[in-house]
This record gives C-alpha cells, structure tokens and sequence, in this order.
C-alpha cells in the first residue's frame, strides 16, 4: 500500500507517537486537573508537556495561551464565533476550507457581520494589497490559511499579518495544511490566534488540536462547563487555558500529540520540508510529462506544502482516484476536498481534482511507481 492522503491525516505515525499513547493509556491515563493523586496530577504533567512542546515550536512564550480542542474545526469555530459580533466586518479568501467558509457564512446569515472573500491568482495565490484594499472601519478580522488544502499553494501570511497588524484588525491563521514543515515563528510575525489539528503535520492522532490565542485577544467561550478550576463559581473561568477547555481533554491524543511534536523538532521543519520537496518535485516532473494530465498546484517547491493535485482531461477525479486504490492499493483524495470556492476559483466544482499528499515518511520508491500506475490508468482508458 502507497499512502498519499497526508493532508487528510499523516500516515503512518514516527512509533514514538503509538508508544507514548500505550504508555499513557495503559498506566497514568487519569482525568488531567481534577484530582490531587498520582495519575491525574502525571496526566496533567503529561498535558502541560505537549502544551509546552507546541509554544516552542511556534515561538510562544506563554504555553497557557496553547489550548486544546478535539480538532482545528472546533479551535476555529472557537476564535470565529468567540471574537465576531453584529456589524463586524470579516476579509477571507476563496482559497479556505469550509473550517472557516461555514462558520463565516453562518454568521454572516444570523449575525449580521459583512464578509469579503477576496479572489486569488491563477495559482490560488493571494495578494496582501488586495486584503488591504478591503479593509474599512468596521473590519475586524482577516482569517487565511497557511496553505491551501487544495493545491498545496503556500500563501504570503507574513504580509498579510503585516496588513492586519498596521490595519489594526485580528489576523486569524488556519495552520492545518503546513505546521510541522512549514515555519512559523509567532515572534516575527502578528497573529491574533492561530488554529491547528494535531493529526496532519504534527503527526499526533486524530482526536487532537487547538488554539493560540494572543494575550491582547479576548474570546467568548463557544462551551462552558467542568474544567477544574475555580469550581465554586458558576460561570467560566477567565483564565486559558481553562476558559476554552471545558469537559475531560484527550489525555491519551495529546500525549501522542507531544511525541509527534517530538519527533518535528528533532528531525527539524527544514528537514521535513526539504523531504517532502524532493518527493513533489520527482512527482511533478513525472506527471507534467503526460498530456492528458493538468496539474494545479505550484511547480516552485518553495511554495508547495506537499500536495500535487491534477486531472486526467475531463475525467472525474473519483474515477481515478477509485482505480488507484482497486488496482494499485494507492490512497489518494478526489473530489472537492471541503474547499468549495477554491473549485470554483480553478473551475473544477463538476469534476473535482486528484490530490496527492506526501508526508516524511514516503519514499522515492513509492513516487516512481504511483506515477507508472497514473500512467498506466490514462494509457488503459484511452485504449
């Protein structure tokens, strides 16, 4: 089996990641924050742990502005929902995922704020200018993805924080497609929160992310309850990382979560970007010899993620991507990819597109041989 779905959920796991969760579920796993015995005060350790090795990573000095959500769905929702209010007025991009498009959009329909979706280049690039263009006296937030999920596309966040940051106006960052090979330095750059999955490029579990939020930001909380702190007052505790945290957290998930943090950082993000570069490079050298095939995503691997996405003529993408995994056991994405303006924007709403995701632990091997079965597909179909 070639696994290429990397952007979906890194696969397989550095075995530390799979150890450090046995370990934990199978010896400490107690509720983190809620007692004074032994288990539960190692599993909240264990939790701070993980939390600590995440500021490091992206440079932030407080690692209780780190807090964790089962996901960067719900980590988004969180500075969406808890940061908007009637009348304000939000600039994103048709590149991002419905992550952020939905809550928007939903927002947009019931509370009233105004939003701007701003258009990109032939590449899914995004210009800063255009950003700046559109902000008024009522924008308060500019949300953008790191890098699309779609095409791989790495987009210009740096000068786009810079437009937010002179603009006056939150800047929200949605790192699921990017964190852990693409760096990002929280000292040198102005985000007003930052959202993460701990199950892409972080290579944790499933089941795991979360939340930076700037000590100059003010969220309301989306869920209150249980959190272990200040239990005798009957509203949410103001301070994080326990105002976002209600509930019992995912001791075993953010365990796993902080090995595979781990690993990054041993191995290092200009490592893991440079293994990921070779592998697209020799990908896209061996797909744009076909002329049936279009690719969509950025030839310069200095501005690719890891993602090469393409079509075979006018073939749907579930076509092919079914005839991979049947044939070859290659598994790969079709289809929209929950990002629905970015088809809009390369015109492939109807048909989708193939998208092939690389993680570290692919191989050279693995690349050659899922271009031979590519190959082998179109030649099959036109015969």
């Amino acid at each position: 089996m070639i696994y290429l779905d990397n952007a979906a959920t890194s696969f397989p796991k550095p075995e530390t990641v799979y150890k450090a969760m046995e370990n934990c579920i199978s010896t400490y796993c107690a509720n983190p924050g809620r007692g004074s015995h032994a288990m539960s005060i190692k599993s909240a350790l264990a939790i701070n742990e993980t939390r600590e090795k995440i500021a490091s990573l992206i440079k932030v000095r407080d690692s209780l502005n780190i807090c964790f959500t089962k996901n960067a769905t719900e980590a988004l929702n969180v500075a969406i929902v808890g940061s908007l209010k009637e009348g304000d007025h939000v600039i994103t991009t048709c590149m991002e995922h419905n992550s952020v498009l939905r809550p928007l959009k939903t927002m947009e329909r019931y509370n009233r704020i105004k939003l701007t979706i701003v258009n990109a280049d032939s590449l899914g690039r995004i210009d800063p200018f255009v950003i700046k263009r559109h902000i008024n006296k009522r924008t308060r937030m500019i949300a953008c993805t790191l890098s699309s999920n779609v095409n791989g596309i790495i987009m210009p966040v740096k000068e786009i924080s810079r437009v937010a940051e002179n603009s006056g106006v939150l800047f929200l960052l949605d790192a699921s497609q990017g964190l852990g090979s693409v760096e990002v330095d929280l000292e040198k750059m102005y985000v007003s929160m930052l959202a993460f999955p701990g199950h892409k490029g972080l290579m944790g579990p499933q089941g795991t992310g979360g939340i930076y939020v700037s000590p100059d930001v003010k969220l309301k909380p989306i869920m209150s309850g249980g959190t272990g702190s200040r239990s005798e007052y009957l509203y949410q505790p103001e301070q994080l990382p326990d105002r976002f945290e209600s509930g019992t957290l995912n001791t075993p998930g953010i365990v796993g979560l902080g090995a595979g943090v781990d690993f990054i950082t041993k191995t290092g993000v200009k490592e893991i970007k440079r293994k990921k570069d070779e592998l697209i490079k020799r990908l896209l050298d061996g797909l744009k010899q076909n002329k049936s095939i279009k690719i969509y995503s950025p030839e310069n691997v200095n501005e690719n993620s890891g993602i090469v996405a393409f079509n075979v003529n006018d073939t749907d993408s579930s076509e092919i991507c079914a005839q991979l995994d049947k044939r070859y056991s290659i598994e790969c994405r079709s289809g929209l990819h929950c990002a629905p303006l970015a088809h809009k924007h390369f015109n492939t709403s109807k048909i989708g597109m193939v998208r092939l995701s690389v993680g570290y632990f692919n191989t050279l091997y693995e690349i050659d041989n899922t271009i031979s079965a590519i190959n082998r597909i179109i030649y099959d179909k036109v015969n």
